[in-house]
């Protein structure tokens, strides 16, 4: 272990509003002690994962991978969940508290690469783990299977759910699961995610709205008769030109991206259809929601100057984390008790490797845990914001790629199935079993953490960004 215990441990927790021993105790120790036992196992299940590569709701031999995992080793399974055929739902124990934990396991497409340190397609055109979903999955199940453990053993009270949540990368399995309610018995929900440097998360993530914009006209001969026809291409053109004249009147913080999916079929017939794929995101959804009615108002507008129709449809989104500070500061104190991965010379000679391939500082892999008030903010959306104001939520990063490479690309594919990543997932495991112990024996820290969600949270009241109606299917 990198740093000593009862030094980090004490200065980590002293701001915080209740009691807690600097010592790890007993149970700590146990549940620590459980994760290493398992580690093997956890291995094979974040390899196996990795090999599937499976995409967003097709995760189908990767979610009964975890699920048959849990069944063996004591955990009542709900396969199913909202729908989804890949969603599931494991717990153990009775009555209070109820402690919930999220896993991943959806793949990106198109970033197939084998566990090396140059780029080279496992399966050329296939999917791949590109941000690390494989060791996500496995790193929450072995937590909270700690937990059972130590619940199973006498040691401690209550209940732990993990909560297998497919989707990710695309529709947001957890949205789903927050608007049919899945999460409400929840006292506390932990996540973490892979990443490049290692700390328990004190930023945002953006809020995003997902829509489809779509025109409808009518066709003419291009060249014969083209006054009667109502283009929906122009249509097209002028919306994404109107939401260009926004950009100068959004706040810095605000992004909008688009790609036209459909533009007509042959150039010699005007186009009676066209469709935007527009995302429209922002550190606050309130500002989310500004963007998304001027965009409406400019389809209208595009509309009104073609001829044609709008048609603006809703296809998802998130919200922005819910922070919750007590729950940082709880997880900050045990990865700094768990210490960072160490990592021998091949190890770091394979990240110089692929830092140098991939054109920044060949400075090998992170040691380091970021402080509280050192994060910087960063875009991205994620779906455990929905979660984060359904009930409060405890986010952590550890250490499971080199520092700067890309992400949702090759480099986090090629650590994620070798022992870099292995030994971060094992960390974020440790670290969130023994940060879900502080919340089981110590009541006074659970209510501290539901106390800031409250406060934060105030009277908004939680709508997902979703359609009517169930999950898609996989595209």
């Amino acid at each position: 272990m990198k740093h000593p215990a009862t030094r980090f441990f004490a200065a980590a927790l002293c701001a915080l509003p209740f009691a807690v021993h600097a010592a790890p105790g007993a149970v700590k120790r146990a549940a620590v002690a459980a994760v290493d036992k398992h580690a093997a196992d956890l291995t094979d299940l974040s390899d196996r994962i990795w090999g599937y590569a499976e995409t967003a709701l097709k995760e189908h031999k990767s979610s009964k991978a975890l699920a048959d995992y849990a069944e063996q080793q004591g955990f009542t399974v709900t396969r199913g969940v909202s729908g989804m055929p890949t969603a599931f739902i494991a717990r153990f124990g009775s009555g209070k508290p109820v402690i919930g934990i999220m896993g991943e396991y959806d793949a990106l497409p198109g970033v197939s690469q084998k566990a090396i340190a140059e780029q080279s397609p496992l399966v050329e055109g296939a999917a791949g783990h590109g941000c690390g979903h494989n060791l996500f999955g496995a790193a929450s199940l072995g937590a909270a299977l700690a937990i059972k453990e130590q619940i199973a053993a006498g040691k401690l009270k209550g209940t732990i759910v993990f909560y297998g949540t497919p989707a990710e990368e695309a529709v947001g399995g957890k949205t789903y699961m927050a608007r049919d309610g899945v999460f409400n018995e929840v006292d506390a929900m932990f996540a973490w995610h892979p990443g490049d440097e290692s700390m328990a998360d004190t930023t945002t993530s953006q809020a995003m709205v997902d829509l489809m914009v779509e025109f409808k006209g009518q066709s003419a001969h291009a060249a014969s008769d083209p006054w009667n026809g109502r283009s929906a291409l122009d249509a097209a053109l002028a919306f994404m030109n109107g939401v260009e004249m926004m950009r100068e009147h959004m706040r810095p913080s605000s992004r909008v991206h688009y790609v036209v999916v459909d533009g007509g079929d042959v150039p010699n017939v005007i186009p009676a259809h066209a469709k935007v794929w527009i995302l429209a995101r922002d550190q606050k959804r309130t500002e989310v929601e500004g963007l998304y009615q001027r965009i409406q108002k400019i389809a209208e507008g595009a509309a009104l100057m073609t001829g044609t129709q709008s048609t603006v449809r809703l296809q998802g989104g998130d919200w922005e984390v819910l922070l919750n500070d007590t729950g940082a500061k709880l997880l900050d104190a045990n990865l700094r008790w768990i210490g960072t991965p160490t990592y021998t010379p091949e190890e770091d000679a394979f990240a110089k490797q692929i830092q140098a391939a991939t054109h920044v500082p060949a400075v090998g892999m992170e040691r380091g845990i970021r402080a509280l008030d050192d994060q910087q903010e960063e875009g991205g959306s994620t779906d455990v914001g929905d979660v984060s104001w359904v009930v409060p939520t405890l986010n952590l990063t550890v250490v499971t790629s080199p520092k700067d490479a890309p992400w949702h690309a090759w480099p986090v594919v090629a650590t994620g199935g070798m022992s870099i990543g292995h030994k971060g997932m094992v960390v974020a495991s440790k670290t969130l079993a023994a940060t879900m112990v502080d919340l089981y024996e110590n009541p006074k820290a659970l209510r501290a953490v539901r106390a800031e969600f409250e406060k934060r949270r105030g009277d908004v009241a939680f709508k997902a960004y979703l359609p009517d109606g169930p999950s898609p299917p996989p595209n």
